[in-house]
């Protein structure tokens, strides 16, 4: 699988991702304590993408830990008991799923500019 999503456009797209969960319960119209968790998953996000853009966390750190909110996402209707409701629910797997695929697409380890093994970067190099 080619990730093709470099650090930067990965950063945007966690801001982006980040308010998506701060308006989400008002926007989808669900509350309690499934519009908290929305909201601590929310800062959690800003905060590694905010730490990460710092260079307080490394891009690979960010990854797994992403990872594991996006997984978290996933499964927290059935985890906090609000599988119920039926927008929460949606909202939380559909966000958590589209997390997933980000991560998926995300060159973590830096190595989507790197030369392909057996060509010389460079002029000259026997490039295409």
């Amino acid at each position: 699988m080619t990730r093709s999503i470099g650090p930067v456009s990965h950063g945007i797209l966690d801001y982006a991702l980040a308010i998506i969960l701060a308006i989400g319960p008002s926007v989808a119209g669900f509350a309690s304590k499934q519009a908290i968790w929305c909201y601590i998953f929310a800062a959690v996000l800003f905060v590694l993408a905010l730490l990460t853009q710092m260079k307080f966390i490394r891009l690979p750190v960010h990854g797994a830990v992403e990872l594991l909110l996006a997984i978290l996402l996933v499964l927290m209707p059935w985890l906090a008991n609000f599988s119920r409701g039926v927008l929460s629910r949606n909202f939380y797997v559909a966000v958590g799923l589209l997390m997933i695929v980000l991560w998926a697409l995300t060159d973590f380890r830096g190595r989507r500019g790197a030369p392909v093994a057996g060509r010389e970067a460079g002029p000259g190099g026997g490039g295409p």
